[in-house]
């Protein structure tokens, strides 16, 4: 089930926010996401989040930011499985153009977004972390 994120989520999801993007991005010192850990957890709530449960478990999750797609996280048991696409498919209904970037280096997460209708517009770097990433477009074609 898809659902509103509910501040009774925030522990749940910050949990899988954090080991999936020291998982994701191996390229990345896991102390940067642990740095980043509190700050995130106290930005999240102001985002607009949906996440995808299953038996009262949270399995993922979806941020945004208007049309920008902040991150969809899915536990590490659950990857493979349709829940980054379900959460993908939740938005693409509300939305008509949805923008992200991706690392160069997360090539497991270009295909997802390729496989799923994006393409890339331009590239840039992260300058908090030195690496290259790709902004990346999706646009409702009816």
């Amino acid at each position: 089930m898809i659902r509103r994120f509910t501040n009774s989520d925030l522990d749940s999801i910050m949990q899988i926010w954090v080991n999936e993007n020291i998982s994701a991005h191996s390229f990345i010192p896991k102390e940067y996401w642990q740095n980043n850990y509190e700050y995130v957890k106290s930005a999240l709530p102001q985002a607009e989040i949906y996440v995808y449960e299953t038996n009262n478990k949270i399995n993922g999750f979806i941020g945004l930011n208007g049309d920008y797609i902040e991150g969809i996280f899915v536990n590490s048991d659950n990857q493979h499985k349709g829940t980054g696409t379900a959460l993908l498919n939740e938005i693409k209904q509300k939305k008509n153009r949805l923008t992200l970037k991706v690392y160069e280096k997360n090539t497991q997460a270009i295909h997802f977004y390729k496989k799923n209708g994006f393409e890339i517009l331009d590239s840039g770097i992260d300058h908090a972390v030195g690496e290259k990433e790709f902004t990346m477009l999706w646009r409702n074609e009816k």
